[in-house]
């Protein structure tokens, strides 16, 4: 079984003008026109079972919308995270977890804010009270190639602030700041999420490096699709020089250990 931690969609009537403004943005090509249906297409082309659906709520009115669409598109093989706009009450977090809903996604360079903000904490512990999953957008971003907002080192002091919160920081801990993780953010109790990184990385031993200090049981599979190809990132997985055991981890077991718990 194969999970993708980290994926994208939108609803049918806006799915063609998101993935526009994006892929001019961010100047991807991307791998799916951005719709569920394409993106149930990519999974069973990569032979993935589930996928969760990152969502991101760049003005404060857009969060209750997005909650409601992930209650409609939530399936078996779909599994939407909800998001929460820095503006928003952190009362609302609450609204995600009684609606059955696991999880929780933040983009601090959409959604312009810091990560390590304190204007955040009532937020973030919200999501710890509630036993939510935390994605963060974590490291540099292809938009924003300078953007600081949601470096290692902001990351890791939420983690500090918040040890029962449980954070998946996205792009193996930080993209294009691997040397960080490795030196702040490997061997520390949260959930590194791999997309975007085997293609990226400007030194592969670095990635070896990062998940052999890092937890066995805290790496988890993921694609960014469809601004990464779901095929072409499970085959570069099957590809790494590391056991098989940790490959399973991987694509699943720590995936279903998380959702699960």
């Amino acid at each position: 079984m194969i999970i993708d931690f980290h994926t994208h969609a939108f609803p049918d009537d806006i799915a063609e003008r998101a993935m526009s403004k994006l892929a001019y943005k961010s100047h991807l090509t991307p791998s799916h026109d951005g719709t569920i249906s394409g993106l149930i297409k990519s999974m069973d082309n990569a032979g993935i079972a589930k996928s969760i659906i990152c969502t991101i709520a760049t003005k404060p009115s857009q969060s209750e919308n997005i909650l409601k669409w992930c209650l409609k598109i939530k399936s078996e093989r779909i599994i939407p995270f909800a998001s929460i706009h820095p503006e928003n009450d952190s009362g609302f977090v609450k609204k995600i977890a009684s609606s059955g809903i696991s999880g929780i996604k933040l983009h601090p360079m959409y959604q312009k804010f810091f990560a390590d903000d304190e204007r955040m904490f009532p937020i973030y512990g919200e999501i710890e009270k509630e036993g939510l999953i935390l994605i963060f957008h974590s490291g540099f971003d292809i938009a924003f190639p300078a953007d600081e907002r949601a470096s290692v080192e902001r990351i890791l002091k939420v983690a500090e602030k918040f040890p029962g919160l449980k954070i998946i920081a996205s792009h193996t801990g930080g993209w294009k700041m691997w040397d960080r993780v490795l030196r702040l953010l490997a061997g520390e109790d949260i959930w590194l999420e791999i997309s975007m990184t085997l293609k990226y990385i400007d030194a592969p031993e670095r990635f070896y490096q990062i998940i052999k200090k890092h937890s066995p049981d805290r790496i988890l599979f993921g694609t960014d699709a469809p601004w990464g190809n779901q095929s072409e990132d499970a085959g570069a997985v099957r590809k790494l020089s590391i056991a098989a055991e940790l490959k399973e981890k991987i694509f699943s077991e720590n995936a279903l250990s998380l959702l699960g718990g």
